[in-house]
């Protein structure tokens, strides 16, 4: 299974393309075949998925119960947002127009390793994110791993 972890900044050229860390492609399983699934993110970012962890995702969307309007309403928020990207020699890839404008990116992007995806973020718009979550990480970890 897939880890990423750690963030780091890269520019984002004028043709929409950004560097995944060397890191972070060192972590792709071979399965992966250097292609991502890019999809929106549920805060403001883009999320992307390796090909094998995308899959898993797939089999989570294909098990919901589609009679269920809030089952096709998510599955429809995601994957009208989603696509394939391989990497570039590079090691770029090309985000969508759509993406670019929904994450706010403009000429930087803050990439976060968050276990089985990577998140692309534009810097700012992560900090203020940030100043509006709790700062008391041991009641977060409380509130989200206690009993």
């Amino acid at each position: 299974m897939t880890s990423f972890k750690g963030q780091a900044q890269y520019s984002v050229d004028k043709k929409g393309r950004v560097a995944i860390p060397a890191k972070m492609r060192a972590s792709l399983n071979p399965e992966a075949v250097g292609t991502f699934t890019m999809t929106r993110g549920f805060e403001p970012c883009i999320y992307l998925y390796p090909l094998d962890e995308w899959q898993r995702k797939e089999s989570e969307y294909q098990s919901l119960n589609t009679y269920n309007r809030n089952a096709r309403h998510l599955i429809r928020s995601i994957l009208m947002w989603a696509e394939e990207v391989v990497l570039d020699g590079q090691g770029r890839i090309g985000l969508s127009k759509a993406l670019i404008e929904y994450a706010g990116l403009s000429d930087r992007a803050l990439i976060i390793g968050t276990m089985d995806r990577i998140e692309i973020w534009d810097p700012e718009v992560f900090g203020k994110f940030l100043s509006e979550q709790p700062d008391d990480h041991e009641a977060l970890a409380e509130s989200v791993m206690g009993s």
